[in-house]
Protein backbone atom coordinates (compact mmCIF):
# COMPACT_ATOMS: atom_id res chain seq x y z
CA UNK A 1 0.00 0.00 0.00
CA UNK A 2 2.89 2.34 0.66
CA UNK A 3 4.67 1.61 -2.61
CA UNK A 4 2.72 4.15 -4.77
CA UNK A 5 3.52 6.93 -2.33
CA UNK A 6 7.16 5.96 -2.18
CA UNK A 7 7.30 5.82 -5.97
CA UNK A 8 5.67 9.28 -6.19
CA UNK A 9 8.21 10.79 -3.79
CA UNK A 10 11.10 9.13 -5.59
CA UNK A 11 9.78 10.32 -8.95
CA UNK A 12 9.42 13.87 -7.64
CA UNK A 13 12.97 13.85 -6.32
CA UNK A 14 14.32 12.54 -9.63
CA UNK A 15 12.43 15.21 -11.58
CA UNK A 16 13.76 17.91 -9.29
CA UNK A 17 17.32 16.66 -9.55
CA UNK A 18 17.03 16.45 -13.34
CA UNK A 19 15.77 20.04 -13.33
CA UNK A 20 18.76 21.06 -11.25
CA UNK A 21 21.10 19.36 -13.71
CA UNK A 22 19.38 21.06 -16.66
CA UNK A 23 19.53 24.48 -15.00
CA UNK A 24 23.19 24.06 -14.17
CA UNK A 25 23.92 23.06 -17.76
CA UNK A 26 22.09 26.04 -19.25
CA UNK A 27 23.75 28.37 -16.75
CA UNK A 28 27.12 27.31 -18.08
CA UNK A 29 26.09 27.71 -21.72
CA UNK A 30 26.40 31.51 -21.83
CA UNK A 31 29.54 33.53 -21.30
CA UNK A 32 30.29 37.10 -20.25
CA UNK A 33 33.01 39.10 -21.97
CA UNK A 34 34.76 41.80 -19.95
CA UNK A 35 33.62 45.36 -20.68
CA UNK A 36 34.82 48.83 -19.66
CA UNK A 37 33.44 52.33 -19.36
CA UNK A 38 34.37 55.73 -17.98
CA UNK A 39 32.95 59.12 -17.16
CA UNK A 40 30.93 60.75 -14.41
CA UNK A 41 32.15 60.95 -10.84
CA UNK A 42 28.72 62.36 -9.85
CA UNK A 43 27.18 58.90 -10.34
CA UNK A 44 30.46 57.06 -9.75
CA UNK A 45 29.49 55.62 -6.36
CA UNK A 46 26.32 54.09 -7.79
CA UNK A 47 28.15 52.59 -10.77
CA UNK A 48 30.86 51.22 -8.48
CA UNK A 49 28.23 49.49 -6.34
CA UNK A 50 26.58 47.90 -9.38
CA UNK A 51 29.96 46.78 -10.73
CA UNK A 52 30.66 45.07 -7.39
CA UNK A 53 27.23 43.43 -7.44
CA UNK A 54 27.56 41.84 -10.88
CA UNK A 55 31.08 40.66 -10.13
CA UNK A 56 29.43 38.15 -7.80
CA UNK A 57 27.71 36.51 -10.79
CA UNK A 58 30.89 36.39 -12.87
CA UNK A 59 30.56 39.62 -14.82
CA UNK A 60 33.65 41.82 -15.14
CA UNK A 61 32.96 45.53 -15.65
CA UNK A 62 35.75 48.09 -15.29
CA UNK A 63 34.69 51.69 -14.70
CA UNK A 64 36.86 54.79 -14.36
CA UNK A 65 35.40 57.88 -12.67
CA UNK A 66 37.37 60.42 -14.70
CA UNK A 67 34.72 63.08 -15.28
CA UNK A 68 31.88 63.37 -17.78
CA UNK A 69 33.90 65.31 -20.36
CA UNK A 70 36.61 62.66 -20.56
CA UNK A 71 33.99 59.91 -20.47
CA UNK A 72 32.26 61.35 -23.54
CA UNK A 73 35.61 61.76 -25.30
CA UNK A 74 36.76 58.20 -24.58
CA UNK A 75 33.45 56.81 -25.83
CA UNK A 76 33.74 58.87 -29.02
CA UNK A 77 37.29 57.56 -29.51
CA UNK A 78 36.02 53.96 -29.12
CA UNK A 79 38.22 53.39 -26.09
CA UNK A 80 35.27 52.24 -23.97
CA UNK A 81 32.15 50.15 -24.38
CA UNK A 82 30.03 52.78 -22.60
CA UNK A 83 30.28 56.26 -21.14
CA UNK A 84 28.52 57.97 -18.23
CA UNK A 85 27.68 61.67 -18.27
CA UNK A 86 25.30 64.33 -16.98
CA UNK A 87 25.71 66.48 -20.10
CA UNK A 88 24.88 65.27 -23.63
CA UNK A 89 27.02 65.72 -26.70
CA UNK A 90 26.64 68.93 -28.67
CA UNK A 91 26.22 71.40 -25.79
CA UNK A 92 28.36 74.49 -26.28
CA UNK A 93 30.45 75.27 -23.22
CA UNK A 94 29.74 78.93 -22.52
CA UNK A 95 33.14 79.50 -20.91
CA UNK A 96 35.44 77.70 -23.35
CA UNK A 97 33.24 77.94 -26.45
CA UNK A 98 33.90 74.27 -27.23
CA UNK A 99 31.33 71.73 -28.44
CA UNK A 100 32.02 67.99 -28.43
CA UNK A 101 30.48 65.14 -30.43
CA UNK A 102 30.49 61.34 -30.63
CA UNK A 103 32.78 61.64 -33.68
CA UNK A 104 30.38 59.58 -35.72
CA UNK A 105 30.02 56.67 -33.28
CA UNK A 106 26.31 55.71 -33.10
CA UNK A 107 24.91 55.98 -29.58
CA UNK A 108 21.83 56.24 -27.39
CA UNK A 109 21.32 57.94 -24.01
CA UNK A 110 19.84 56.04 -21.07
CA UNK A 111 19.06 57.48 -17.60
CA UNK A 112 20.72 55.37 -14.91
CA UNK A 113 20.09 57.10 -11.57
CA UNK A 114 18.81 60.33 -10.03
CA UNK A 115 20.37 62.43 -7.30
CA UNK A 116 21.10 65.85 -5.90
CA UNK A 117 24.15 68.06 -6.29
CA UNK A 118 24.86 68.97 -2.67
CA UNK A 119 27.04 71.50 -0.86
CA UNK A 120 29.25 69.57 1.53
CA UNK A 121 30.97 71.79 4.07
CA UNK A 122 33.34 71.74 7.06
CA UNK A 123 32.62 74.27 9.80
CA UNK A 124 33.12 73.87 13.53
CA UNK A 125 31.85 75.64 16.61
CA UNK A 126 33.18 74.69 20.03
CA UNK A 127 35.17 71.88 18.44
CA UNK A 128 32.06 70.25 16.95
CA UNK A 129 30.84 70.16 13.36
CA UNK A 130 28.04 72.60 12.63
CA UNK A 131 25.38 70.49 10.95
CA UNK A 132 22.45 72.83 10.34
CA UNK A 133 23.73 75.35 7.79
CA UNK A 134 21.13 76.47 5.29
CA UNK A 135 21.73 78.68 2.26
CA UNK A 136 19.71 80.45 -0.40
CA UNK A 137 20.61 80.16 -4.06
CA UNK A 138 21.85 83.74 -4.22
CA UNK A 139 24.17 83.14 -1.25
CA UNK A 140 25.56 79.95 -2.78
CA UNK A 141 26.19 81.74 -6.07
CA UNK A 142 28.00 84.58 -4.29
CA UNK A 143 30.19 82.09 -2.41
CA UNK A 144 31.24 80.38 -5.65
CA UNK A 145 31.70 83.71 -7.39
CA UNK A 146 34.12 84.91 -4.71
CA UNK A 147 31.74 87.60 -3.42
CA UNK A 148 31.11 86.03 0.00
CA UNK A 149 34.31 84.96 1.73
CA UNK A 150 33.45 84.44 5.42
CA UNK A 151 30.96 82.19 7.19
CA UNK A 152 29.82 85.13 9.34
CA UNK A 153 28.73 87.14 6.28
CA UNK A 154 25.39 88.95 6.81
CA UNK A 155 23.83 87.10 3.86
CA UNK A 156 24.54 83.74 5.50
CA UNK A 157 23.29 85.05 8.85
CA UNK A 158 20.05 86.10 7.14
CA UNK A 159 19.65 82.61 5.63
CA UNK A 160 20.16 81.24 9.16
CA UNK A 161 17.27 83.41 10.43
CA UNK A 162 19.63 85.69 12.35
CA UNK A 163 21.89 83.04 13.87
CA UNK A 164 25.48 84.00 13.08
CA UNK A 165 27.98 81.30 12.20
CA UNK A 166 31.61 81.41 13.37
CA UNK A 167 33.88 83.94 11.71
CA UNK A 168 35.90 81.65 9.47
CA UNK A 169 37.30 82.13 5.99
CA UNK A 170 35.33 80.26 3.33
CA UNK A 171 37.37 77.98 1.06
CA UNK A 172 35.34 77.15 -2.08
CA UNK A 173 36.27 73.70 -3.44
CA UNK A 174 35.74 73.34 -7.18
CA UNK A 175 36.61 70.89 -9.96
CA UNK A 176 39.79 71.26 -11.99
CA UNK A 177 38.66 68.97 -14.82
CA UNK A 178 35.76 68.78 -17.24
CA UNK A 179 32.89 67.80 -14.98
CA UNK A 180 29.19 67.12 -15.43
CA UNK A 181 28.73 68.20 -11.83
CA UNK A 182 30.27 71.58 -12.67
CA UNK A 183 28.06 71.84 -15.74
CA UNK A 184 24.85 71.12 -13.82
CA UNK A 185 25.81 73.49 -11.00
CA UNK A 186 26.81 76.37 -13.29
CA UNK A 187 23.69 75.87 -15.43
CA UNK A 188 21.56 76.30 -12.31
CA UNK A 189 23.47 79.44 -11.27
CA UNK A 190 23.28 80.89 -14.79
CA UNK A 191 19.52 80.31 -15.08
CA UNK A 192 18.52 81.27 -11.56
CA UNK A 193 21.13 83.86 -10.59
CA UNK A 194 22.52 85.15 -13.85
CA UNK A 195 22.93 88.62 -12.39
CA UNK A 196 25.56 87.21 -10.02
CA UNK A 197 27.06 84.36 -12.06
CA UNK A 198 28.53 85.74 -15.29
CA UNK A 199 30.21 82.64 -16.76
CA UNK A 200 27.20 80.72 -18.07
CA UNK A 201 27.03 76.92 -18.10
CA UNK A 202 30.46 75.31 -18.21
CA UNK A 203 32.03 71.94 -17.47
CA UNK A 204 35.28 73.74 -16.63
CA UNK A 205 34.76 75.76 -13.47
CA UNK A 206 36.58 79.11 -13.67
CA UNK A 207 39.25 80.06 -11.16
CA UNK A 208 37.95 82.23 -8.35
CA UNK A 209 39.98 83.92 -5.58
CA UNK A 210 40.65 81.69 -2.57
CA UNK A 211 39.28 78.53 -4.19
CA UNK A 212 40.95 75.11 -4.27
CA UNK A 213 40.38 73.04 -7.43
CA UNK A 214 40.40 69.22 -7.23
CA UNK A 215 40.27 66.59 -9.94
CA UNK A 216 37.30 64.48 -8.84
CA UNK A 217 34.33 64.32 -6.50
CA UNK A 218 36.27 61.96 -4.24
CA UNK A 219 39.19 64.39 -4.03
CA UNK A 220 36.82 67.26 -3.24
CA UNK A 221 35.10 65.31 -0.46
CA UNK A 222 38.42 64.20 1.01
CA UNK A 223 39.74 67.76 1.10
CA UNK A 224 36.57 69.10 2.73
CA UNK A 225 36.55 66.39 5.42
CA UNK A 226 40.28 66.64 6.18
CA UNK A 227 41.53 68.44 9.27
CA UNK A 228 42.97 71.21 7.10
CA UNK A 229 39.63 71.57 5.29
CA UNK A 230 37.90 73.58 8.01
CA UNK A 231 36.05 76.44 6.36
CA UNK A 232 35.67 74.59 3.06
CA UNK A 233 32.50 74.09 1.03
CA UNK A 234 32.24 72.24 -2.28
CA UNK A 235 29.65 70.89 -4.71
CA UNK A 236 29.46 67.09 -4.87
CA UNK A 237 26.75 64.52 -5.36
CA UNK A 238 25.09 63.79 -2.01
CA UNK A 239 26.57 60.28 -1.93
CA UNK A 240 30.07 61.63 -1.29
CA UNK A 241 29.01 63.62 1.77
CA UNK A 242 27.17 60.60 3.18
CA UNK A 243 30.21 58.40 2.66
CA UNK A 244 32.29 60.81 4.75
CA UNK A 245 29.45 61.38 7.26
CA UNK A 246 29.75 65.12 6.64
CA UNK A 247 26.92 67.65 6.55
CA UNK A 248 25.48 69.33 3.48
CA UNK A 249 23.76 72.70 3.43
CA UNK A 250 20.00 72.78 3.12
CA UNK A 251 19.10 74.78 0.00
CA UNK A 252 16.16 77.17 -0.33
CA UNK A 253 13.53 75.93 -2.79
CA UNK A 254 10.72 77.60 -4.69
CA UNK A 255 8.25 77.04 -1.87
CA UNK A 256 10.37 78.93 0.68
CA UNK A 257 11.73 75.85 2.48
CA UNK A 258 15.32 74.76 3.00
CA UNK A 259 15.73 71.09 2.00
CA UNK A 260 18.36 68.38 1.62
CA UNK A 261 18.88 66.05 -1.37
CA UNK A 262 17.30 62.98 0.22
CA UNK A 263 16.05 60.28 -2.14
CA UNK A 264 12.43 61.32 -1.57
CA UNK A 265 13.07 65.06 -1.98
CA UNK A 266 14.88 64.39 -5.25
CA UNK A 267 12.01 62.17 -6.41
CA UNK A 268 9.56 64.98 -5.69
CA UNK A 269 11.68 67.56 -7.50
CA UNK A 270 12.15 65.50 -10.65
CA UNK A 271 8.43 65.27 -11.17
CA UNK A 272 8.91 68.76 -12.62
CA UNK A 273 11.67 67.66 -15.03
CA UNK A 274 10.85 67.50 -18.72
CA UNK A 275 12.19 64.38 -20.43
CA UNK A 276 12.42 64.63 -24.22
CA UNK A 277 10.44 61.75 -25.72
CA UNK A 278 9.55 63.52 -28.96
CA UNK A 279 11.62 61.36 -31.31
CA UNK A 280 13.05 57.97 -30.25
CA UNK A 281 15.03 57.93 -33.50
CA UNK A 282 16.96 61.10 -32.63
CA UNK A 283 19.74 59.97 -30.27
CA UNK A 284 20.98 63.53 -29.74
CA UNK A 285 17.86 64.52 -27.80
CA UNK A 286 15.84 61.42 -26.90
CA UNK A 287 15.46 61.06 -23.09
CA UNK A 288 17.58 64.14 -22.34
CA UNK A 289 16.47 66.32 -19.42
CA UNK A 290 15.23 69.89 -19.09
CA UNK A 291 15.56 70.90 -15.43
CA UNK A 292 14.28 74.48 -15.61
CA UNK A 293 11.00 73.44 -13.98
CA UNK A 294 12.86 71.63 -11.19
CA UNK A 295 14.74 74.77 -10.20
CA UNK A 296 11.52 76.65 -9.38
CA UNK A 297 9.15 73.80 -8.43
CA UNK A 298 7.01 74.99 -5.53
CA UNK A 299 6.44 71.71 -3.71
CA UNK A 300 7.72 72.17 -0.14
CA UNK A 301 9.79 68.98 -0.36
CA UNK A 302 11.67 69.85 -3.56
CA UNK A 303 15.45 69.85 -3.65
CA UNK A 304 16.19 72.33 -6.47
CA UNK A 305 19.51 70.89 -7.71
CA UNK A 306 18.10 67.46 -8.56
CA UNK A 307 18.95 65.74 -11.83
CA UNK A 308 19.57 62.48 -13.70
CA UNK A 309 22.81 60.86 -14.81
CA UNK A 310 23.04 59.03 -18.16
CA UNK A 311 24.85 56.12 -19.74
CA UNK A 312 25.97 56.47 -23.36
CA UNK A 313 25.25 53.18 -25.11
CA UNK A 314 26.72 51.91 -28.40
CA UNK A 315 24.06 51.04 -30.97
CA UNK A 316 26.08 49.30 -33.69
CA UNK A 317 29.03 46.95 -33.97
CA UNK A 318 32.30 48.84 -34.32
CA UNK A 319 35.98 48.48 -33.47
CA UNK A 320 35.17 48.32 -29.75
CA UNK A 321 31.74 46.73 -29.34
CA UNK A 322 30.64 43.37 -30.76
CA UNK A 323 27.68 41.11 -30.05
CA UNK A 324 29.50 39.27 -27.25
CA UNK A 325 30.46 42.40 -25.32
CA UNK A 326 27.07 43.89 -26.21
CA UNK A 327 25.40 40.92 -24.54
CA UNK A 328 27.36 41.61 -21.36
CA UNK A 329 26.62 45.34 -21.45
CA UNK A 330 22.93 44.56 -21.88
CA UNK A 331 22.92 42.17 -18.92
CA UNK A 332 24.71 44.76 -16.77
CA UNK A 333 22.19 47.43 -17.77
CA UNK A 334 19.19 45.22 -17.04
CA UNK A 335 20.57 44.58 -13.56
CA UNK A 336 21.07 48.20 -12.52
CA UNK A 337 17.85 49.38 -14.18
CA UNK A 338 15.87 46.87 -12.12
CA UNK A 339 17.35 45.35 -8.95
CA UNK A 340 20.19 47.86 -8.75
CA UNK A 341 17.84 50.80 -8.24
CA UNK A 342 17.01 49.62 -4.72
CA UNK A 343 20.64 50.46 -3.81
CA UNK A 344 20.23 54.12 -4.88
CA UNK A 345 18.71 55.55 -1.70
CA UNK A 346 21.15 53.99 0.79
CA UNK A 347 24.05 55.23 -1.34
CA UNK A 348 22.81 58.83 -1.40
CA UNK A 349 21.01 58.78 -4.75
CA UNK A 350 17.37 58.46 -5.79
CA UNK A 351 15.98 55.56 -7.87
CA UNK A 352 14.56 55.98 -11.35
CA UNK A 353 10.76 56.06 -11.71
CA UNK A 354 8.95 53.33 -13.62
CA UNK A 355 8.58 55.25 -16.90
CA UNK A 356 12.33 55.85 -17.15
CA UNK A 357 13.18 52.26 -16.22
CA UNK A 358 10.86 51.12 -19.01
CA UNK A 359 12.46 53.61 -21.41
CA UNK A 360 15.87 52.33 -20.32
CA UNK A 361 14.92 48.75 -21.19
CA UNK A 362 13.92 49.90 -24.66
CA UNK A 363 17.27 51.66 -25.09
CA UNK A 364 19.13 48.48 -24.07
CA UNK A 365 17.44 46.71 -27.00
CA UNK A 366 19.50 48.96 -29.30
CA UNK A 367 22.83 47.51 -28.07
CA UNK A 368 24.18 44.95 -30.57
CA UNK A 369 23.95 41.46 -29.09
CA UNK A 370 21.88 42.50 -26.07
CA UNK A 371 19.08 40.18 -25.04
CA UNK A 372 15.64 41.62 -25.80
CA UNK A 373 14.08 41.47 -22.35
CA UNK A 374 10.80 42.94 -21.14
CA UNK A 375 10.53 44.71 -17.80
CA UNK A 376 8.95 42.75 -14.97
CA UNK A 377 8.45 45.55 -12.47
CA UNK A 378 7.39 43.16 -9.69
CA UNK A 379 10.92 41.78 -9.43
CA UNK A 380 12.76 45.08 -9.07
CA UNK A 381 11.84 46.18 -5.51
CA UNK A 382 12.22 49.76 -6.72
CA UNK A 383 10.78 52.08 -4.02
CA UNK A 384 9.28 54.35 -6.69
CA UNK A 385 7.08 51.56 -8.11
CA UNK A 386 3.46 51.27 -7.02
CA UNK A 387 1.86 48.12 -8.53
CA UNK A 388 -1.63 49.50 -7.88
CA UNK A 389 -0.83 52.75 -9.69
CA UNK A 390 1.90 52.28 -12.32
CA UNK A 391 1.71 55.92 -13.38
CA UNK A 392 2.68 57.25 -9.96
CA UNK A 393 6.00 57.63 -8.14
CA UNK A 394 5.48 56.04 -4.73
CA UNK A 395 8.68 57.49 -3.28
CA UNK A 396 7.57 61.00 -4.21
CA UNK A 397 3.97 60.57 -3.10
CA UNK A 398 5.00 59.32 0.34
CA UNK A 399 7.83 61.84 0.86
CA UNK A 400 7.47 63.59 4.24
CA UNK A 401 6.76 67.29 4.40
CA UNK A 402 9.57 69.44 5.84
CA UNK A 403 9.19 70.69 9.42
CA UNK A 404 8.18 74.30 10.07
CA UNK A 405 11.68 75.09 11.30
CA UNK A 406 12.95 74.65 7.73
CA UNK A 407 10.75 77.48 6.49
CA UNK A 408 12.12 80.92 5.65
CA UNK A 409 11.78 83.16 8.71
CA UNK A 410 11.68 80.23 11.13
CA UNK A 411 14.23 77.92 12.72
CA UNK A 412 16.77 76.86 11.72
CA UNK A 413 16.15 73.26 12.63
CA UNK A 414 18.61 71.40 14.81
CA UNK A 415 21.63 69.64 13.39
CA UNK A 416 20.86 68.13 10.01
CA UNK A 417 23.27 67.42 7.19
CA UNK A 418 24.33 64.21 5.58
CA UNK A 419 23.73 61.05 7.55
CA UNK A 420 25.46 57.74 7.19
CA UNK A 421 23.89 54.77 5.40
CA UNK A 422 20.80 54.95 7.57
CA UNK A 423 20.73 58.72 7.67
CA UNK A 424 18.16 61.28 6.85
CA UNK A 425 17.48 64.70 8.27
CA UNK A 426 19.12 65.06 11.65
CA UNK A 427 17.83 67.37 14.29
CA UNK A 428 17.32 67.63 18.01
CA UNK A 429 15.48 69.77 20.49
CA UNK A 430 18.62 71.59 21.46
CA UNK A 431 20.64 71.19 18.32
CA UNK A 432 21.81 67.63 18.96
CA UNK A 433 24.35 65.97 16.70
CA UNK A 434 22.09 64.57 14.00
CA UNK A 435 23.03 62.98 10.75
CA UNK A 436 25.71 60.64 12.02
CA UNK A 437 23.74 57.61 11.01
CA UNK A 438 20.22 58.72 11.45
CA UNK A 439 19.98 57.72 15.08
CA UNK A 440 21.62 60.63 16.83
CA UNK A 441 19.41 63.42 15.60
CA UNK A 442 17.15 63.75 18.60
CA UNK A 443 19.67 64.63 21.27
CA UNK A 444 18.85 67.53 23.56
CA UNK A 445 21.20 70.12 24.98
CA UNK A 446 24.17 71.83 23.36
CA UNK A 447 24.72 69.82 20.20
CA UNK A 448 26.91 70.34 17.18
CA UNK A 449 25.92 73.95 16.69
CA UNK A 450 24.68 74.81 20.16
CA UNK A 451 22.03 76.96 18.56
CA UNK A 452 19.04 75.41 20.24
CA UNK A 453 17.03 75.08 17.04
CA UNK A 454 13.66 73.44 16.71
CA UNK A 455 13.76 69.66 16.35
CA UNK A 456 13.43 68.03 12.94
CA UNK A 457 10.97 65.11 13.08
CA UNK A 458 12.02 63.52 9.80
CA UNK A 459 15.14 61.76 11.05
CA UNK A 460 14.48 58.00 11.09
CA UNK A 461 16.57 55.55 13.02
CA UNK A 462 18.78 53.70 10.58
CA UNK A 463 21.18 50.81 10.58
CA UNK A 464 23.54 49.68 7.85
CA UNK A 465 21.98 48.60 4.57
CA UNK A 466 22.81 45.01 3.64
CA UNK A 467 23.66 44.00 0.10
CA UNK A 468 21.19 41.22 -0.80
CA UNK A 469 23.73 39.67 -3.16
CA UNK A 470 26.88 39.71 -1.02
CA UNK A 471 25.33 39.79 2.44
CA UNK A 472 27.79 42.53 3.38
CA UNK A 473 27.02 46.12 4.48
CA UNK A 474 26.71 48.46 1.53
CA UNK A 475 29.66 50.84 1.21
CA UNK A 476 29.86 53.98 -0.87
CA UNK A 477 32.05 52.24 -3.39
CA UNK A 478 35.09 53.51 -5.16
CA UNK A 479 34.86 56.23 -7.64
CA UNK A 480 38.05 57.47 -9.18
CA UNK A 481 40.06 54.59 -10.55
CA UNK A 482 41.57 54.87 -13.99
CA UNK A 483 39.40 53.81 -16.89
CA UNK A 484 41.26 50.64 -17.66
CA UNK A 485 40.29 48.37 -20.52
CA UNK A 486 38.61 45.16 -19.51
CA UNK A 487 40.03 41.80 -20.36
CA UNK A 488 38.55 39.99 -23.35
CA UNK A 489 38.79 36.61 -21.63
CA UNK A 490 35.42 34.91 -21.43
CA UNK A 491 34.07 33.83 -18.07
CA UNK A 492 32.01 30.61 -18.08
CA UNK A 493 29.17 31.62 -15.79
CA UNK A 494 25.44 32.21 -15.69
CA UNK A 495 24.11 34.18 -18.62
CA UNK A 496 22.01 36.39 -16.40
CA UNK A 497 20.36 36.69 -13.02
CA UNK A 498 17.36 34.67 -14.21
CA UNK A 499 19.46 31.52 -14.62
CA UNK A 500 20.85 32.02 -11.13
CA UNK A 501 17.33 32.47 -9.81
CA UNK A 502 16.26 29.28 -11.63
CA UNK A 503 18.98 27.30 -9.91
CA UNK A 504 18.05 28.77 -6.55
CA UNK A 505 14.43 27.90 -7.21
CA UNK A 506 15.30 24.30 -8.03
CA UNK A 507 17.46 24.07 -4.92
CA UNK A 508 14.54 25.38 -2.90
CA UNK A 509 12.33 22.67 -4.40
CA UNK A 510 14.87 20.00 -3.48
CA UNK A 511 14.99 21.41 0.04
CA UNK A 512 11.21 21.33 0.18
CA UNK A 513 11.20 17.65 -0.79
CA UNK A 514 13.92 16.78 1.68
CA UNK A 515 12.53 18.83 4.57
CA UNK A 516 8.80 18.24 4.19
CA UNK A 517 7.97 15.21 2.01
CA UNK A 518 10.70 12.74 2.93
CA UNK A 519 10.41 13.16 6.74
CA UNK A 520 6.64 12.72 6.52
CA UNK A 521 6.99 9.46 4.59
CA UNK A 522 9.68 8.20 6.97
CA UNK A 523 7.61 9.12 10.03
CA UNK A 524 4.51 7.41 8.61
CA UNK A 525 6.50 4.25 7.78
CA UNK A 526 8.08 4.09 11.25
CA UNK A 527 4.70 4.60 12.89
CA UNK A 528 3.09 1.79 10.93
CA UNK A 529 5.96 -0.60 11.63
CA UNK A 530 5.67 0.15 15.35
CA UNK A 531 1.92 -0.49 15.21
CA UNK A 532 2.43 -3.78 13.38
CA UNK A 533 5.10 -4.85 15.86
CA UNK A 534 2.80 -4.00 18.79
CA UNK A 535 -0.01 -6.01 17.21
CA UNK A 536 2.25 -9.02 16.76
CA UNK A 537 3.43 -8.81 20.37
CA UNK A 538 -0.21 -8.64 21.51
CA UNK A 539 -1.12 -11.75 19.49
CA UNK A 540 1.84 -13.76 20.78
CA UNK A 541 0.95 -12.93 24.34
Amino acid sequence: MNRPRHRMAATLLVVVLLGLSSAAGSAQAQTYQGINGSGSTWSGNAVAQWVADVKNVGMRVDYGSIGSSQGRLQFAQKLTHFGVTEIPYGIKDQLTGNTDSSQGRPFAYMPIVAGGTSFMYHLKKGGQLVRNVRLSGATITKIFSGQITNWSDPAITADMNGQALPSKKIIPITRSDGSGTSAQFTKWMAEQHGGIWKHGMTSYFPQIPGAVAKGSSTDMAQYISAQYGEGAIGYVEYSYARAQNYPVAKVLNGAGYFTEPTDSNVAVALQAAKIDKSDPNNPATYLTQDLSGVYVYNDKRTYPLSSYSYMILPTSVDGKINEQTGFTLGAFAYYFLCQGQQKAGPLGYSPLPLNLVQAGYEQVHKIPGAEKKSLDATGCNNPTFDPSNPGSNKLASTAPMPPDCDKTGQGPCGAGGAGGPGGGNGGGAGGGAGGAGGAAGGGAGGGADGAGGTGDPNNPDGGPQIDPITGEPIGAGGGDGAGSGASGVATELAANRSSTNTMLGVLAAVELVLVLVVPAIVARTVSRRRAARAAQEGTSS
